[in-house]
């Protein structure tokens, strides 16, 4: 990075946020909201999210399984409450099944945990209408669309080049502009890379039996790991992270089909599934991605810029909003003198979510590796591990507490 040259600046805040996703907008809303000035710079084609209309919505396919942490966030920024809480669903319970004839067996529950709900499922598009809702009110808050060039930096602060000559000046730069991050890579911060060769296959179904708040994931070894999440009413959301040959199949066959595969792993639990309509089926590819730092002078990176993680256990969005509650927590708790993009107030974010992010990478890439593979011997002793643990109440007890995020 190079010496901004702020005589260019158009713009001008304590923090330009780069991202149009909902991390990027919880952290706008955050840093107003504490009284800072906001710029948030997004692709110049971002599409507005049309509100909702007077019929209701389809249901979104992208569902987020939101935690403790990402509640109490939004809570504080006033963003729950305005969610469309009849498309929120919480979860009661989370059942977990091996594969092969000696499945084994771990189940959690809110009552067990003593809290009302293991996690909330929330549509993105819900999401983002209660986020874009907020901040249309949120004072000192300016939305650019633009092409990022080039970012820059020195001890006075940072700038973002823009494609039209234009440039936004900012004391801290927040990269929250995803997996393939343009702010990671402008700060020259290398990543460790592996593709899953998998990709998460995400639909809805209307299910014959009430699912009763519960979330089913299946690990099946060659088919990859199955869940279902429980939506509103009787609707369940699909998140098959599934082989590439597969997800192909799955791909190429009709909604119907794909109930079909589904009923032959949940058995009478739900009844018949039916596609929700109208309706498509989406997928995603799957990596983990392990940038080398989230920080560099003047800029720190959140969501899916500091860390992307294997889906199985639906916290990459809550780490997200972890990273941004500790980024506003880390620069409130500054002192006096130091700007909001110190090198050492930046440091200590990093240190503060160092463990946190470790701890679910190695989680999600270790259980990923683990139930990838169909050695019979293996499959024994994972299938044993899952019936050991359910058995452990206390050990259960951490990991559901550290999963909720609290």
């Amino acid at each position: 990075m190079t010496s901004p040259n702020s005589s260019s600046a158009r713009h001008q805040s304590a923090v330009c946020i780069v991202g149009n996703g909902a991390i990027a907008k919880t952290a706008a809303l955050g840093f107003a909201q504490a009284g800072h000035s906001v710029t948030v710079l997004v692709p110049p084609s971002a599409p507005s999210i049309p509100a909702a209309g007077a019929g209701e919505q389809p249901w979104d396919v992208r569902v987020y399984a939101l935690n403790h942490t990402a509640h109490g966030l939004l809570s504080r920024l006033k963003v729950w409450g305005a969610l469309d809480m009849d498309r929120v669903a919480a979860v009661d319970a989370m059942a977990v099944n091996g594969d092969g004839a000696r499945a084994g067996d771990l189940a959690f529950d809110a009552f067990g945990a003593h809290v009302g709900a293991l996690a909330w499922i929330v549509e993105d598009r819900n999401l983002n209408q209660a986020l874009d809702a907020a901040l249309r009110f949120a004072a000192n808050v300016t939305i650019v669309q633009g092409r990022a060039l080039r970012l820059a930096s020195d001890a006075e602060g940072a700038s973002v080049h823009l494609a039209d000559g234009s440039a936004i000046a900012s004391a801290l730069v927040v990269g929250a502009d995803g997996g393939q991050s343009w702010v990671r890579g402008q700060c020259d911060i290398g990543v460790d890379y592996r593709a899953y060769h998998q990709r998460a296959v995400v639909a809805n179904f209307a299910c014959e039996k009430p699912h009763h708040g519960v979330a089913h994931q299946w690990f099946t070894g060659e088919e990859g790991i199955v869940a279902l999440l429980p939506l509103p009413g009787k609707r369940v959301s699909l998140v098959w992270s599934a082989p590439d040959a597969l997800a192909d199949t799955i791909m190429n066959e009709s909604l119907g089909e794909l109930a079909v595969r589904l009923a032959v792993l949940a058995g009478d639990k739900l009844g018949e599934l039916k596609p929700l309509q109208p309706e498509a089926v989406k997928d995603l590819p799957l990596a983990l991605i392990r940038p080398h730092a989230i920080v560099a002078p003047r800029v720190a990176l959140v969501g899916d810029a500091a860390h992307v993680v294997h889906p199985l256990a639906g916290h990459g969005m809550n780490l997200g909003f972890a990273d941004v509650a500790e980024l506003l927590k880390t620069i409130a708790a500054r002192e006096p003198q130091r700007a909001i993009g110190d090198e050492r107030v930046l440091a200590r974010y990093a240190r503060a979510r160092k463990e946190d992010i470790l701890l679910m990478q190695v989680a999600t890439d270790g259980l990923a590796r683990l139930f990838g593979t169909n050695l019979e011997p293996v499959r024994i002793a994972r299938n044993l591990g899952l019936n050991l643990l359910d058995k452990m109440p206390l050990l259960k007890r951490r990991l559901m507490s550290h999963a909720m995020g609290k």
